[in-house]
């Protein structure tokens, strides 16, 4: 058939529609069969051709959300224009600023109905991405002199965790006011490590998909 001599294909389609109905139902409330029910004629076979349970699924889906992210860190990581400081604010920028971000946003997955996903997030901060991307860039940061620390490992598990999963809404349910009050204690938090690195541009964005995930939480909610 056509669609085994895309096996590619076939293989993204199948983690484009995991992916939606995790988010919507949660990944313990999706079965295999709601999967197969969403891939327009896919049998089970198609599915356990590429993958030999949800849980890798899963772990397809985490590895595929990450790795965008990840690409962007590397190419602010490896830029040779940029001291440690001006590299942490423009990762704070990008981040926030993805495209992508709207449509997780607007999906409002509920991570109290994802723990296997909010692990995989955990997994990927303190694993992944803060001792191959945010850790070198705080180093060059105390070699430059624009970043001051004695503790470059532990500070850059520090800020992800914070701006990943304690700033997160989706996470703790935050209202906007309530997603205001913590940025401005994160903010607090850096300045007080000499960084000087958010700005009001990044607080408006950071309410903005607040709001968004607010409106379609409370749509789903109907």
């Amino acid at each position: 058939m056509a669609r085994n001599k895309h096996p590619e294909e076939t293989v993204q389609l199948i983690l484009d529609v995991a992916f939606r109905l995790f988010m919507e139902q949660g990944y313990e409330h999706t079965s295999i069969q709601d999967i197969i029910n969403h891939l327009g004629g896919l049998s089970k076979g198609a599915i356990y051709h590429h993958f030999k349970s949800k849980e890798e699924i899963l772990v397809a889906v985490t590895e595929r959300m990450t790795a965008e992210s990840n690409q962007m860190l590397a190419a602010i990581r490896d830029r040779a224009d940029l001291n440690g400081r001006e590299k942490l604010k423009t990762v704070f920028r990008e981040s926030i600023n993805r495209s992508v971000q709207n449509d997780i946003f607007t999906v409002a997955p509920d991570f109290h109905h994802n723990p296997k996903l909010l692990f995989g997030l955990l997994h990927d901060t303190i694993e992944e991405a803060a001792p191959n991307y945010i850790l070198p860039i705080i180093e060059q940061g105390i070699s430059d002199g624009s970043i001051k620390t004695d503790y470059p490992k532990q500070l850059a598990e520090l800020i992800l965790l914070a701006a990943n999963v304690w700033m997160n809404p989706m996470i703790f349910d935050s209202s906007e006011e309530e997603s205001y009050c913590k940025f401005m204690i994160f903010s607090q938090m850096l300045q007080g490590f000499g960084l000087d690195v958010i700005d009001s541009g990044l607080l408006e964005r950071l309410q903005e998909l607040t709001s968004i995930y607010n409106r379609s939480k409370n749509r789903n909610r109907e």
